[in-house]
């Protein structure tokens, strides 16, 4: 049976890819220190036999016993509220984890699959977004924290991989949704459906007219999967090219959800990116990839999930700060 480490195991993105690869035969081991990350993600994982967890943060030293074939580092914050909150950890995770990862993954002989971001690219000035684009990032905003971690994650896996001759694959993650997303994390799918949940108006920033192409998560699973599994080592954009205004995501997600708010606008925040749509050439070439569930079916199975979602979890996002959640 083939071991698997993947840290940020509790999180979002990081809880299906624990079901995924548990799903293929893999023994998984779960790693994440529950700074953004929840068990109620990963809970139904713990009675299974192929399946261990450790509560740990890979900004310190990471041992893992025994035999290990691949690692998937997932272990950042990656929302605008998250990052914007804590960003030292969010420095540290990108450097200090991606560092010791590395060196775990160079030690038992291991394929590690870092998980970058649409992010490296910034603000862009150049659109689509192709990987060979290097971005126009500001280093010293507030959002430098997370973009420049994400940098230099990647430049360090390459590194490691040029001269270590460690096996290596970088995924650039655009924005991606689905269940087990949290409720108050900023990002502007569950901002949109908790306010809407919550029969308050629809929060736009800006005139709405900046764009974002959203990827439902079993589609960026898969390439994640077949990334990991590929022999290319340089970089590659998942995501769902579809692109769309939040102004007109607004109103999609208000008729969605069959109720009566309006859209109101507010200030766009420092750096906030007016344009992400990835360029997915390499993905349909090298991987076979392409993204299939439409953004009505994602949002639809998305909003089902969130509906479940207690009052109280509701209302406890009811007054957060969400002045970031058109960011990303």
């Amino acid at each position: 049976m083939k071991k698997i480490l993947i840290t940020g195991a509790a999180g979002f993105l990081g809880s299906h890819l624990c079901d995924r690869f548990i799903k293929e035969g893999y023994h998984v081991i779960g790693m994440d220190n529950l700074i953004t990350g929840d068990l109620k993600n990963i809970e139904h994982l713990f009675k299974l036999e192929q399946f261990e967890y450790y509560h740990h943060d890979v900004t310190t030293f990471v041992h893992v016993p025994g035999k290990l074939d691949y690692i998937l580092h997932f272990a950042s914050p990656a929302s605008p509220i998250d990052y914007l909150k804590i960003p030292i950890q969010t420095l540290k995770v990108g450097a200090l984890g991606t560092h010791n990862l590395l060196g775990l993954a160079k030690e038992k002989g291991a394929r590690l699959l870092i998980a970058s971001t649409s992010e490296v690219y910034g603000d862009p000035l150049v659109h689509p977004q192709t990987e060979e684009y290097y971005g126009n990032v500001n280093t010293i905003g507030p959002r430098g924290v997370y973009d420049e971690a994400k940098r230099f994650q990647e430049s360090i896996t390459m590194a490691y991989n040029r001269f270590h001759s460690l096996e290596t694959r970088i995924v650039r993650i655009f924005n991606t949704y689905g269940p087990r997303m949290r409720l108050n994390d900023g990002r502007v799918i569950p901002a949109f459906m908790g306010q809407a949940l919550r029969g308050e108006d629809l929060t736009v920033f800006g005139d709405g007219s900046q764009t974002r192409s959203f990827c439902y998560v079993d589609d960026q699973v898969e390439g994640i999967y077949r990334l990991l599994l590929s022999d290319y080592d340089l970089p590659v954009n998942i995501g769902n090219p579809h692109e769309i205004t939040i102004r007109d995501f607004a109103e999609e997600i208000i008729k969605l959800t069959g109720t009566t708010q309006k859209v109101i606008y507010k200030d766009l925040p420092k750096d906030d990116p007016m344009q992400r749509q990835p360029d997915i050439s390499k993905a349909k070439e090298l991987l076979g990839w392409e993204p299939k569930v439409g953004r009505e079916e994602g949002m639809r199975k998305t909003f089902e999930y969130f509906k479940t979602l207690s009052q109280e979890d509701l209302k406890r996002t009811a007054h957060r700060d969400f002045a970031d959640r058109n960011r990303k």
